[in-house]
C-alpha cells in the first residue's frame, strides 16, 4: 500500500476497553506511581458517591501482599440484574464498558466525584486481575475479570472461594460493593502502592466528606489508620495552619446551597507571607483551580475592600486593595458540590473546573458570608484588615525594591551579575545553571564546566531565610538579587516564567550540615517566591560524591556509605586502598568536579518536585518559620534518624 494512501482501512477502531489500554495516560494521567494511586482513587470515588448520596457510612481500603488492593463500602451494592438493553448483568456492564454507570441520566447519583463514567472500567482495563463482590438484598454475588474482560458470568459467591491473594480482611457490611484489583505490571512502572501516599489521599477526602468513616489497612506492615471528621473543612483549615501563628483564632466558615450548587468555604489568616488555597469540585481536588476559585477570589477582594472603606481603614483617596495584598497569609479551602450531569472539567483527570455559571454563585455566597462575618466579628475583621493593609504597604515597598533590582541589573549590562559565568547557548531548554556554594567551589566549577551549555553562579555564605521575610526585604539581599537577575524570571507581581534563562537549575552544595542548610534556604526561596520553577520541572539537586577510593592508579567514587562498601568489596578490601572523605566541593580539582558531578554522562541529579503542596507548605513553615515548638517537636521525634557530619 502506498505510504501516502489514507483510507478507511487505516482507521483503527478500538472496541470495549481497548482505548484505555492503548492510551492509559488519557484516562488516568500517567503510568507511574501517581497513576497507580489514581486507580485506587477511581474505585474509592465510587464508594464516596454512595456516601454523598446518603447510602454508605464506611469506606475500607486494604493493601494486600503482592500488590493487590481492595476497596469496599457499605452502600447499596452495584445492581446485578440483567441490563434490558445489553442483555448481561448491570455489574458486568459497569465493569467492562466505558461511559456506563449510575452517573448518567435520571435515577443515579445527583452528586458524583466521577464525570466520564470511565472510572472502575478503566481500573479493570489496566489490571491483570479484578474481583468484584456485591452484597445486595440479602444476596451475595461476584465476578472476576482479566485485563478488562469477564472470566465468567456473575454468580453467587462460593462458600470457600479460592483467591489469588492472601488476606485477613473481613468485610462486615450487610450490603455494598467490594472491588479487588492487581494493576497490570506491563503498563505501570510500579504496582506497589505507598501507604503514606494513600493515607494522605484518603485523609483529604475524609475532610471533605464529613461524617463518613474511612478505614485503611496495610497488610504488608500491619499499619492501620481510621479517619472520621464531623466538622469537615474547619478541621482541614486547622490542620493546614497548625504550625502557624493565627490572625484570628477560629476559621470563617461559609456554607450555602444556591440553584442546587452546594458551596462550602473555610478561611483563616495566619501571620506568614505565603498563601495556601485548596479547591475541590465534587470532592475532586482541582489543582489548577477553575471558575469556583475565581469566584472566591473576586468575592474575598471585594468584601475586604468594602469593609475597609466602611470602617475608614481605606480613605476616599486610597487605592483599592488588590488580590495580591489579600493573598498574604491566607489559608482557604473552597469546595463545591453540584449535579454530576452538569459538571464540566477541562481534562479527564479533573484538575480544573470549567463551569462558567459557578463563578457568580460562589462569588455571591462568599461575599454575603464575609459581609455577615465582618459585621458580627468586628475584632477579627479589624485584625484581618490590619494584616492586608500591612501587606499592601509592603507590596509598594517591594515594587520599589524590585524596580531597583531591574535598574541595577541594567547598569551591569544585559541585566546579568558580574559573578555569573554564563553559558554560550541562548536556548533555555538546552542551558543549565549551577548555583554553587562558595567562591572556591565556584572557581573549580567555572574551570571544569562545559561553557557551551553550563552557567555557574557562586553564592557567598548562607542566603536570607525567605520564610520570615517579605519581598522588599528579600530583594535587599545581594545574593538573591544576583540569582533573580541571572534567572531572568523577574519576581513578585510581574514574574514571567517564559523568560526563564535555564531549564535546568541545579543546586550544588557541600555534603555537610552547612551545605544542607544552604540547600534548604534556596529551596525555601524557590518554593515561596518562584514556585513555577519547581512545578515546571526545572529544579535539580546535584549529588557530589562522598568518597574517593584509590588503589594504585585505579580511582573510584562513592556517592553513599552503601556504595563505598560495594566499591571496597570490588577492590578487595586491601590495606592498599586510600579512602578520602570529601568535606567540600572546593577539595575537588576542576577535572574531578566535572567527572563526578557535572558531566551529563556520569552525574547523578535529583529532580525537585512538589507532589503535595499543602504538606510542603507545612514542612517549610515548620522548619523555617518563627514558631519554635513545632520545630522542637520535629527535631525530638526525628533526632535518631539524623546522620550528622560536623
Amino acid at each position: 500500500m502506498p505510504a501516502n494512501k489514507y483510507s478507511a482501512e487505516q482507521i483503527q477502531v478500538l472496541e470495549g476497553l481497548e482505548p484505555v489500554r492503548k492510551r492509559p495516560g488519557m484516562y488516568i494521567g500517567s503510568t507511574d506511581l501517581r497513576g497507580l494511586h489514581h486507580l485506587i482513587k477511581e474505585v474509592v470515588d465510587n464508594s464516596i458517591d454512595e456516601a454523598l448520596a446518603g447510602f454508605a457510612k464506611n469506606v475500607w481500603v486494604v493493601l494486600h501482599e503482592e500488590d493487590y488492593v481492595t476497596v469496599a463500602d457499605d452502600g447499596r451494592g452495584i445492581p446485578v440484574e440483567i441490563h434490558p438493553k445489553v442483555g448481561v448483568s448491570a455489574l458486568e456492564v459497569i465493569m467492562t464498558t466505558l461511559h456506563a454507570g449510575g452517573k448518567f441520566g435520571e435515577g443515579g447519583y445527583k452528586v458524583s466525584t466521577g464525570l466520564h463514567g470511565v472510572g472502575v472500567s478503566a481500573v479493570n482495563a489496566l489490571s491483570d486481575y479484578v474481583r468484584a463482590e456485591v452484597r445486595r438484598e440479602n444476596k451475595q454475588y461476584f465476578q472476576e475479570y482479566e485485563r478488562g474482560k469477564a472470566k465468567s458470568k456473575v454468580a453467587p459467591i462460593e462458600k470457600n472461594p479460592v483467591l489469588p491473594f492472601k488476606t485477613n480482611f473481613k468485610w462486615t457490611a450487610k450490603s455494598g460493593t467490594q472491588i479487588t484489583f492487581l494493576a497490570d505490571k506491563t503498563i505501570f512502572a510500579t504496582t506497589k502502592p505507598e501507604f503514606d501516599r494513600l493515607e494522605k489521599q484518603i485523609k483529604q477526602v475524609a475532610y471533605l466528606v464529613a461524617g463518613i468513616y474511612f478505614h485503611i489497612y496495610d497488610e504488608r506492615s500491619g499499619i492501620e489508620r481510621h479517619f472520621y471528621f464531623q466538622s469537615g473543612l474547619a478541621t482541614l483549615i486547622k490542620h493546614l495552619n497548625r504550625n502557624k501563628a493565627l490572625i484570628h483564632p477560629e476559621p470563617i466558615l461559609i456554607q450555602r446551597v444556591v440553584d442546587d450548587v452546594e458551596v462550602e468555604v473555610a478561611i483563616q489568616y495566619n501571620d506568614g507571607f505565603a498563601e495556601n488555597v485548596e479547591s475541590f469540585a465534587n470532592v475532586v481536588p482541582t489543582t489548577e483551580g477553575g471558575s469556583h476559585l475565581t469566584g472566591f477570589r473576586v468575592a474575598l477582594t471585594r468584601a475586604i475592600n468594602d469593609y475597609a472603606r466602611k470602617i475608614e481603614a481605606l480613605k476616599e483617596k486610597d487605592e483599592n486593595l488588590t488580590g495580591e495584598d489579600i493573598k498574604e497569609g491566607l489559608t482557604a479551602v473552597v469546595s463545591i458540590k453540584m449535579n454530576s450531569d452538569n459538571i464540566q472539567f477541562e481534562s479527564q483527570t479533573k484538575e480544573k473546573l470549567g463551569n462558567a455559571e459557578i463563578q457568580p454563585i460562589v462569588s455571591q455566597v462568599v461575599k454575603e458570608g464575609l459581609d455577615v462575618f465582618f459585621e458580627e466579628n468586628p475584632q477579627d475583621a479589624r485584625r484581618i484588615m490590619e494584616k492586608v493593609l500591612l501587606a499592601a504597604r509592603a507590596r509598594a515597598a517591594a515594587r520599589a525594591a524590585k524596580d531597583a533590582v531591574i535598574r541595577k541589573g541594567a547598569l551591569e549590562g544585559m541585566t546579568l551579575p558580574g559573578k555569573l559565568a554564563d553559558c554560550q547557548n541562548r536556548d533555555a531548554s538546552q542551558s543549565e545553571l549551577y548555583i554553587v556554594e562558595g567562591d572556591s567551589a565556584g572557581g573549580s566549577a567555572k574551570q571544569g564546566r562545559d561553557r557551551k551549555f553550563q552557567a555557574i553562579l557562586p553564592l557567598r555564605g548562607k542566603i536570607l531565610n525567605t520564610e520570615r521575610a517579605r519581598l522588599d526585604k528579600v530583594l535587599e539581599f545581594e545574593e538573591i538579587k544576583a540569582l533573580v537577575i541571572a534567572l531572568g524570571t523577574g519576581i513578585g507581581d510581574t514574574v514571567d516564567y517564559e523568560k526563564t534563562r535555564y531549564h535546568r537549575i541545579i543546586i550544588m552544595t557541600d555534603a555537610d550540615v552547612d551545605g544542607e542548610h544552604i540547600r534548604t534556604l534556596l529551596l525555601t526561596f524557590f518554593f515561596r517566591y518562584l514556585p513555577e520553577v519547581i512545578n515546571k520541572g526545572y529544579m535539580y539537586i546535584a549529588q557530589p560524591p562522598l568518597y574517593k577510593l584509590q588503589k594504585g592508579k585505579e580511582l573510584h567514587y562513592a556517592y553513599s556509605e552503601e556504595e563505598k562498601i560495594e566499591v571496597l568489596k570490588t577492590l578487595g578490601n586491601s590495606q592498599q586502598i586510600i579512602t578520602s572523605r570529601y568535606k567540600g566541593l572546593g577539595e575537588m580539582n576542576p577535572d574531578q568536579l566535572w567527572e563526578t558531578t557535572m558531566n551529563p554522562e556520569n552525574r547523578v541529579l535529583k529532580q525537585v518536585t512538589v507532589e503535595d503542596a499543602a504538606q510542603a507548605d507545612e514542612v517549610f513553615a515548620m522548619l523555617m518559620g518563627d514558631e519554635v515548638p513545632p520545630r522542637k517537636r520535629f527535631i525530638q521525634t526525628h533526632a535518631k534518624m539524623a546522620t550528622l557530619d560536623i
